[in-house]
C-alpha cells in the first residue's frame, strides 16, 4: 500500500508539473518556457521524485516502466497491476488538479490540454508511422537508460539525476511530433479531459511505449543481467 500511494503522488506531481508547464506556461506571452522548458519540467518532476519516493516504491511514474522493469527481471510480477493501477489514478488526479487551475482563468479554452496525438494533431503534423516509431523508440532508450542507472554495478546515487536528464532529451526530440508520451498514464489523464480525437488516438499512446518497454527489458537483461 506504501509503495502504491507513493507511485500515486509521484504519477500526480509528474502530470502536474509537466503536462502543467505545458498548459499554464508554455504559451505565455513574452514569459513562456517553450518545448525546452516544457521539457525540462518532465525532467525535473521525474529527479524530485527518484530522491523523495525512489526508495519506498522504486520512483516507476509509468506503467510501461514498471512492465519494462518486470522483463528486465528487476520487478515483481506481483507488484505490476497495483503499480500501474496507482499511476494511471495518480496522473488523472494530477490532471483533475490541472483542470481545476487552468479554467480558473477567464476565457480559458480547453483545446488538446496536453493530450497526446498524430496526424492533424501532432504539434508539427507528423504522421501515424512517425509518432509509433517516435514513442516505440523513445520508450526504448528510456527504459534503457533507466536500467543502466539502476543496475547493481552502476555509480550510486546518480540514478535520478540520468534518469530525468534521459526524460528532458527524449522530450526535447519528440515534443513536435507526439507531444512525447512514453507513458501511457500521463497520456489517459490527458486524453480523459481533451476527449473526442485525442480519446480516439490513445491507443498509439498505450500501445507503443509499452512495446519499447518490453523490448528494452529483453535487449537490457541480454546485455547486463543483474546476476553477473
Amino acid at each position: 500500500m506504501k509503495k502504491a500511494v507513493a507511485e500515486f503522488i509521484g504519477t500526480l506531481w509528474l502530470v502536474l508539473g509537466g503536462c502543467g508547464s505545458a498548459v499554464l506556461a508554455a504559451g505565455y506571452p513574452e514569459l513562456g518556457i517553450g518545448f525546452a522548458g516544457v521539457a525540462l519540467a518532465f525532467g525535473l518532476t521525474v529527479l524530485t521524485m527518484a530522491y523523495a519516493i525512489g526508495h519506498i516504491s522504486g520512483c516507476h511514474l509509468n506503467p510501461a516502466v514498471s512492465i519494462g522493469l518486470w522483463i528486465g527481471g528487476r520487478f515483481d510480477k506481483k507488484d505490476l497491476l497495483p503499480y500501474i493501477g496507482a499511476q494511471i489514478l495518480g496522473g488523472i488526479a494530477g490532471a483533475s488538479i490541472l483542470y481545476v487551475i487552468a479554467t480558473g482563468k477567464a476565457g480559458f479554452e480547453l483545446g488538446g490540454f496536453a493530450a497526446n496525438g498524430y496526424g492533424a494533431h501532432s504539434p508539427d503534423g507528423y504522421s501515424m508511422l512517425a509518432a509509433l516509431v517516435t514513442e516505440i523508440v523513445m520508450t526504448f532508450m528510456f527504459l534503457i537508460i533507466i536500467l543502466g542507472a539502476t543496475h547493481s554495478k552502476a555509480p550510486k546515487g546518480f540514478a535520478g539525476l540520468a534518469i530525468g536528464l534521459g526524460l528532458t532529451l527524449i522530450h526535447l526530440i519528440s515534443i513536435p511530433v507526439t507531444n512525447t508520451s512514453v507513458n501511457p498514464a500521463r497520456s489517459i489523464s490527458q486524453a480523459l479531459f481533451a476527449g473526442g480525437w485525442a480519446l480516439d488516438q490513445l491507443w498509439l499512446f498505450i500501445v507503443a511505449p509499452i512495446v519499447g518497454a518490453l523490448l528494452a527489458g529483453f535487449v537490457y537483461k541480454m546485455l547486463s543481467p543483474e546476476t553477473e
